[in-house]
């Protein structure tokens, strides 16, 4: 068992010109998990973002979009924590994942930032890595080189019902991983 989750954060950039780019995977989700609660995001200046409130297994989750662009992503995330005494451990952060092919969902408990920004930024600020990651795969264009123009440039059709189709695939684990039975949602997410 792991920690019960209490704040789910979806990364991304703000603005209609990053709206349907890969690296905003993560607002995809928690757009997708406020709309099917009906629980619209809210600007929040003191959070940094936009925040919504859903009642997931039991329990009350913040859901957070940060405004802050990718790169700065970790001071709403910092804000919101401390304001609601959010521990690290009651975090799930969604973002997309180069390493996996459009359509993947994995999830994953701690580890390194892997090059992503966003990771790096939630990392330092919150002096740790014990989160829970939800990876989006996104694709990897084959060159680091144009890595940047990748996750910045529109999805293509068939890779954006790919990702949302893994979205709505752990939007049905998700309460397990909100109950901290984390393995039991690996175990049905990962069969893909």
């Amino acid at each position: 068992m792991t920690a019960r989750i209490q704040m789910i954060v979806g990364l991304g950039n703000p603005g209609p010109e990053y709206e349907n780019t890969r690296h905003n995977a993560g607002f995809w989700f928690v757009d997708s998990l406020a709309d099917s609660f009906r629980s619209p995001f809210r600007a929040e200046k003191k959070f940094s973002g936009y925040v919504a409130k859903v009642y997931l297994a039991g329990q009350e989750v913040w859901l957070l979009k940060p405004d802050t662009f990718m790169n700065n992503s970790g001071q709403a995330v910092q804000a919101l924590a401390q304001f609601y005494k959010i521990n690290l451990e009651h975090i799930l952060v969604a973002h997309d994942e180069l390493d996996l092919e459009p359509g993947i969902a994995r999830l994953k408990q701690g580890g390194g930032h892997g090059g992503h920004n966003g990771l790096r930024d939630i990392i330092s600020k919150m002096g740790g890595n014990g989160f829970t990651r939800l990876r989006l795969g996104i694709g990897h264009p084959g060159d680091r080189n144009k890595v940047t123009g990748h996750v910045l440039n529109k999805v293509s059709i068939e890779d954006k019902i790919e990702i949302e189709r893994a979205i709505e695939r752990t939007i049905q684990v998700l309460p397990d991983i909100i109950d901290g039975n984390l393995q039991k949602a690996m175990n049905e997410l990962h069969r893909d």
